[in-house]
């Protein structure tokens, strides 16, 4: 049975970047920008106060994990009222020790090891989309364990180190997406998989990309009738179930690309399509730009950042 999180998280890529020690004592308070690159934080002792842009203020207590996708602007401080440091990550280098905020001396009030990562995929933005703006996670030691790992395995230059860094980024976010709790109010794709009729049609589009699927095909998947999985799933996904499959074929026919190697008609096949026109048709309307050029921009980008 295919695992649709897993398969979102594998054609995102994802690729460590920077993670170091946090901590803060007495008054203090930062601001950070909207970076944009999925983030996150381990509390490993004591307490501060988060606030993320469009979300409610939480108090992040020892053993508490935060991931933020994309990373809108935040404000993180002590209990104290004080004047925010602003910082943007965009610009600002990454420091090459542990930060410390407020008072330098003496015991830290809180500890975190934090960092950030990218996304190797050109679909990021969109399957980004469909995970929580904001996932708060308490009481998963084994959240925190992996995130002391990736800051060990950051701060090292060993053999293999980037591959490693991969792989643990890979496995920390199916923990935490796994974990996090599912808002009600919250369309996104964690809820519509913790709907179990929702979940049976996401896992039989994953599982059969290549398959001609219409909504009453997905609607008997799901054991609903036509318009109440339509209804259903919108609710539940936050886009429609066409859409949600188009973008998912797309993504996947992206990933086919941009390895190489592949015939056209080929890509077509194993994204649902019966010939390489239909398939380029419905490629350029989609990405804006032929399967051909959009496979030249690659190998152009990829040849720009290696030289």
């Amino acid at each position: 049975m295919a695992d649709p999180l897993s398969e979102v998280i594998q054609l995102l890529r994802p690729r460590a970047v920077f993670s170091k020690g946090i901590s803060g004592a007495g008054r203090w308070a930062v601001r950070y920008a909207e970076f944009g690159q999925p983030g996150f934080c381990a509390v490993i002792e004591g307490r501060c106060r988060l606030s993320v842009d469009g979300e409610a203020p939480v108090v992040l207590e020892e053993g508490d994990f935060v991931l933020l996708p994309a990373t809108p602007a935040f404000t993180m401080s002590g209990f104290d009222p004080a004047p925010p440091l602003r910082i943007d990550p965009k610009s600002a280098a990454p420091p090459e020790a542990e930060i410390r905020h407020g008072r330098q001396a003496g015991p830290p009030d809180v500890r975190q090891f934090g960092g950030y990562f990218s996304f190797g995929s050109p679909d990021a933005a969109l399957l980004v989309s469909l995970l929580p703006r904001m996932i708060h996670i308490r009481g998963i030691p084994r959240l925190t364990q992996l995130v002391r790992l990736v800051g060990e395995e950051a701060a090292c230059d060993n053999i293999g180190r980037d591959l490693i860094l991969e792989r643990l980024v890979e496995v920390l976010l199916i923990e935490a997406l796994r974990a996090a709790p599912v808002q009600e109010a919250q369309a996104s794709l964690l809820r519509g998989l913790a709907d179990p009729r929702i979940a049976a049609a996401l896992r039989r589009m994953h599982g059969d990309v290549e398959r001609s699927w219409t909504i009453p095909d997905l609607a008997r998947e799901a054991g609903m009738s036509r318009s109440a999985f339509f209804d259903r799933f919108l609710r539940m996904v936050g886009v429609r179930p066409m859409e949600y499959l188009l973008s998912w074929r797309m993504a996947v026919a992206k990933n086919l690309l941009r390895d190489g190697g592949m015939a056209l008609d080929e890509v077509a096949r194993r994204t649902g399509y019966g010939s390489a026109s239909t398939f380029s048709t419905a490629f350029s309307r989609h990405v804006g730009l032929p399967p051909g050029r959009f496979m030249r921009r690659l190998e152009t980008q990829a040849f720009t950042a290696n030289r």
